[in-house]
């Protein structure tokens, strides 16, 4: 009988190259968004390396209370979109590649979505789909 491998992870805001590495040991991947959200922490905000050194990339949300679930997070406005993305541009837009998805990006950014799942499920499906070309890792299946 052969084992298959899980990965259970909680979605992050555009994950580091780590979190594929898990997706790509395993047989399936679930995304674990029933679980109380963190203030402050990697679900709604990343870094970017900058010319200044690093910047926070946040996504603005409402914590309503201190048991809210990820998945019931709600993003406040679509205004830090254009923020995120522009400085995603401006910071890696000359870097190999970036002109060739930027248009994917940006169609994640231009899409208002209610929840922070939402993004976050969307890049992660994103990025995992460019897996084999940009962090030359392969998956089964995810989600």
């Amino acid at each position: 009988m052969h084992s298959k491998k899980v990965a259970i992870l909680q979605s992050n805001y555009i994950p580091w190259k780590g979190y594929f590495d898990i997706i790509a040991r395993a047989d399936a991947f679930v995304i674990y968004d029933e679980v109380q959200y963190t203030k402050n922490d990697w679900r709604n905000r990343n870094l970017i390396k900058t010319a200044n050194g690093l910047q926070w990339l946040t996504i603005p949300v409402r914590q309503k209370t201190i048991s809210q679930k990820i998945h019931e997070t709600e993003i406040v406005n679509n205004s830090w979109s254009r923020k995120h993305f522009n400085a995603l541009q401006a910071n890696y837009g000359k870097s190999p590649y970036f002109n060739t998805y930027k248009d994917e990006i940006k169609q994640i950014y231009d899409e208002s979505d209610v929840y922070l799942s939402e993004i976050n499920r969307k890049f992660i499906v994103l990025i995992n789909s460019l897996k084999l070309k940009l962090l030359n890792i392969i998956t089964s299946n995810y989600f």
